[in-house]
């Protein structure tokens, strides 16, 4: 469970995440493995935070976390200026998953039209729900396609899918773990444009982990992360001006040798 002491100071007006002292441990006995390591860090609304970083370094264990799925969590842990996991977020996040998740002998727009429901019930709210529906399969650039079974799609295709049962409801804070892995470079791209009309077009705040260290210039603010820790939080002109370097990819790399170095010495004391 969240550790949210009811004396603590306000989440930052300006952010949708609020970080202090995030930790999560995984495995019993006296030796638990601790896999996010006393994050602190801010979400500013209504921007991309690209959250980057090798797999297998705390990136999905993070997001699940801000979404509250998450087991094992202490620290503090804001998101749209309640607990994570707290009820009214539900209908306030979107959250997509590296696994699509969509029902296969559905067609996309009846899985649509399922979710849909869900988020807004009643008959009173079907043509509400038709509408949004229609802007969600014309967003992820699935309307020749609606009328196919999610299981006869391609995993890209797929994954679309469920991108676009996460934009249903219009949430303020979209969750995206690594959304784009597997899809062709004119698919990644149609997508980077899409979440930028997201944030700043309608004001969306956009979460989005990758590996893809090219894919990190697309963002407006970054996360780098690596083996449990966050290494910076910083724009990527700021992170490049900062390590001298011409690219993201090789100022996170120098961060790595600068941490890596650090490390030594401290064990060498």
């Amino acid at each position: 469970m969240m550790n949210n002491p009811p004396d603590r100071p306000p989440t930052p007006a300006a952010a949708a995440v609020h970080a202090r002292d995030l930790t999560v441990r995984r495995g019993a006995g006296r030796t638990p493995r601790t896999v996010l390591d006393a994050l602190a860090f801010d979400v500013p609304r209504g921007r991309i935070t690209g959250l980057l970083g090798p797999s297998g370094c705390g990136k999905s264990t993070l997001l699940r976390s801000v979404v509250g799925t998450q087991a094992h969590v202490t620290g503090t842990l804001d998101v749209l200026g309640r607990p994570a996991g707290h009820p009214e977020l539900r209908s306030r996040i979107g959250y997509v998953t590296q696994a699509p998740s969509v029902y296969d002998d559905l067609t996309v727009r009846q899985n649509l039209d399922y979710f849909a429901a869900v988020l807004d019930p009643g008959r009173a709210a079907a043509d509400r729900r038709r509408v949004t529906v229609d802007r969600a399969i014309t967003d992820v650039d699935l309307t020749s396609r609606a009328g196919a079974l999610a299981g006869n799609l391609s995993g890209g295709q797929r994954s679309r899918v469920s991108l676009a049962v996460a934009l249903l409801g219009a949430p303020e804070l979209l969750v995206l773990d690594e959304p784009t892995v597997g899809l062709d470079p004119v698919l990644r791209r149609d997508l980077w444009n899409l979440f930028h009309d997201l944030a700043t077009g309608r004001g969306a705040t956009i979460l989005v982990s990758s590996h893809v260290m090219d894919e990190a210039e697309r963002c407006h603010d970054l996360l780098l992360m690596r083996e449990g820790h966050i290494l910076a939080q910083d724009t990527p002109d700021a992170l490049r001006t900062r390590t001298h370097r011409a690219t993201v990819e090789e100022g996170f790399l120098h961060l790595v040798d600068e941490a890596n170095a650090l490390a030594a010495q401290e064990q060498n004391r």
